[in-house]
């Protein structure tokens, strides 16, 4: 068995990008350990994850992109993002869905199907997120 556990996440600004993660994106801090000046691990999981990410301080311009948030009420947790201050984009769904070839349409696949709804945000350094939809239940 293999386990993805942690993503290194490079950053600018750790204490930027710490703010970010747990202020807007929600996320648990699990450890902030600095036992030197120029010694930091700072390690976060997104709410409901079994994989952390680690903030790197990195000063090249390199990030990671399309990081992927899957969650079974996408509408839910856009809007908790957004009222925490996040900048996220609008839903968007796969159209058509049963041949799909690179095509949107705005707003939730109608059906809700796995992996059809997604919306988009950054952290402040770009490093870029999706929310995907699946398993979603209806209320």
């Amino acid at each position: 068995m293999l386990a993805l556990e942690v993503v290194p996440l490079p950053v600018a600004d750790v204490d930027r990008a710490l703010a970010f993660y747990v202020g807007q994106a929600g996320f648990t801090l699990d450890v902030d350990y600095g036992p030197t000046p120029h010694f930091r691990i700072v390690q976060l999981t997104p709410p409901g994850s079994a994989c952390s990410v680690h903030l790197v301080a990195a000063d090249s311009h390199s990030r990671v992109h399309d990081l992927c948030l899957v969650t079974s009420d996408l509408e839910a947790e856009r809007a908790k993002l957004i009222d925490r201050g996040a900048d996220v984009s609008a839903v968007r769904h796969k159209d058509p869905v049963e041949t799909w070839a690179g095509g949107w349409s705005m707003g939730l696949d109608p059906e809700h199907r796995d992996y059809a709804s997604f919306a988009d945000f950054a952290d402040p350094d770009g490093n870029t997120w999706i929310l995907q939809e699946r398993s979603h239940r209806a209320r």
